[in-house]
């Protein structure tokens, strides 16, 4: 039997979050952003181009891209998938298949990149890259050398031009 791809964090959940919330300086807020201190380098998109996205073509090409560059970026070692309020997971991004999830079959990450009506956050066990999604200011935060490096050109392709690098906002406004 195939090692499982990812497994829900249990007693280190809470340690996980205090850490993001010191490091990142993480302030919750469905007005004032952003929440995080995006951290350099970083860059942030907003999401609005996938608001008239009937089929979800750029939707799952977000994630696609997003999905492979986290996984190129990890080296075949876990990372963080954080769900704000809710079940938080450990991820080997390399073992992601049909028969290494739960159940069986489904679909292979257990968060999107898309920030439906929580924050998601992909992180590095030692946060040095990742995304945070922003589900009301609708963006995506990239952050991190390797995961920029494998991301950056499709998602502006997809995404169009930055509204922050590095937590300041983008000259390309």
């Amino acid at each position: 039997m195939a090692p499982k791809a990812y497994r829900e964090l249990g007693d280190d959940r809470a340690a996980v979050w205090d850490r993001f919330y010191a490091q990142f300086d993480f302030r919750p807020s469905m007005t004032r952003f952003p929440a995080i201190k995006e951290p350099a380098p970083s860059v942030t998109w907003s999401l609005a181009a996938l608001d008239d996205d009937p089929g979800y073509g750029r939707l799952d090409h977000l994630t696609d891209v997003v999905h492979a560059g986290l996984t190129m970026a990890s080296a075949n070692g876990p990372i963080l998938a954080l769900d704000w309020q809710h079940t938080c997971y450990e991820v080997w991004p390399g073992r992601i298949g049909p028969d290494t999830v739960d159940p069986p079959g489904s679909p292979g990450w257990p968060l999107s990149p898309y920030p439906d009506g929580d924050y998601y956050i992909y992180l590095a066990e030692d946060f040095r890259f990742g995304t945070f999604g922003h589900p009301w200011e609708h963006s995506l935060c990239v952050f991190g050398t390797e995961l920029l490096r494998s991301t950056e050109a499709a998602l502006h392709d997809l995404l169009g031009r930055p509204i922050r690098r590095d937590g300041s906002v983008s000259p390309e406004i």
